[in-house]
């Protein structure tokens, strides 16, 4: 199975446009990488690729991949669809990028199916797409060779929702097991909190992409001078008592890394002392465009 990490930052991006953090000034210096919005893609045969949400950035990212471009034929492409995670805007803005591919499916949790009814109709007047509900029992399988099972870690809705059901499954993980091989890829770029279903995930993971918006539990208003309501953004820190990294210290084993990276968070900057953190513990945080094998 190859994966390749079409965007690795949080909503906005890195340098996010209306940001002159510390970190941001940096990248705009040109001393940091800037980093597209998260999304990924996957494959099981290197010719049908499936999306792992779909940035606003989708376009650029996929112009970017030599494996995702179209061919051989003037309208012929890889990309046979999406898996999506949630419905937050920067996950799903790509679908209006790719209005033009006929035949691709996408699949996602019964919420937001529900939520992106709109978009869905919108989306129906161009061409024929097919939505499927990604917690069907049993799971599906994917053209390449893929099995995937999808399950819920988060309750978050989006915030554009003005009315939502409080304990709804709005944010799912995926476990992508390749037939051919048995490996299993976990992604899981939204977590609210920990949980047993993401304790199963490891447990037979080799690989897992991972939550890592923030670093520290302030990190925001720390970063940006009355910046408030991250902890209302539904995303579990790396660091601290109950972060992230202290449960993936009981899971050595698959190989992990972090995404989804909002743009005050130090594991932006190589030379941080969280960088550094992270990577003493085996956790790593790649650039956009980084690929490899499960």
């Amino acid at each position: 199975m190859r994966v390749i990490l079409l965007g690795t930052a949080a909503g906005g991006g890195f340098p996010q446009w209306n940001c002159a953090c510390a970190l941001c000034t940096a990248a705009r210096d040109g001393k940091l990488p800037s980093r597209s919005q998260e999304c990924a893609a996957v494959t099981g045969n290197g010719r049908d690729w499936w999306l792992l949400n779909a940035s606003p950035d989708i376009r650029t990212q996929l112009a970017a991949g030599a494996p995702l471009w179209p061919g051989p034929g003037p309208r012929d492409s890889p990309v046979r669809g999406v898996l999506l995670t949630d419905a937050e805007a920067d996950h799903v803005m790509g679908l209006g990028v790719l209005r033009g591919g006929p035949d691709l499916k996408v699949y996602a949790g019964p919420p937001v199916l529900a939520a992106l009814a709109p978009l869905r109709a919108a989306l129906g007047r161009y061409t024929g797409w097919e939505w499927a509900d990604a917690l069907t029992e049993g799971g599906f399988v994917l053209a390449g060779g893929l099995v995937v099972t999808a399950h819920p870690v988060g309750t978050k809705a989006p915030r554009y929702l003005p009315d939502t059901a409080a304990d709804a499954p709005w944010v799912i993980a995926y476990r992508i097991e390749d037939l051919a091989t048995g490996g299993v890829l976990v992604y899981a770029p939204c977590v609210g909190a920990w949980s047993p279903v993401l304790d199963e995930l490891l447990e037979t993971a080799d690989c897992a992409l991972l939550d890592g918006t923030f670093h520290a539990a302030d990190e925001m208003g720390a970063a940006v001078r009355g910046a408030a309501g991250q902890a209302a953004m539904g995303h579990l820190p790396v660091a601290g008592a109950y972060g992230s990294l202290r449960h993936l210290a009981r899971y050595p084993g698959p190989r992990r890394i972090y995404t989804h990276l909002n743009n005050t968070n130090p594991l932006l900057d190589p030379a941080s002392a969280a960088r550094r953190q992270v990577t003493e513990a085996g956790v790593e945080v790649l650039a956009d465009g980084a690929e490899f094998v499960v």
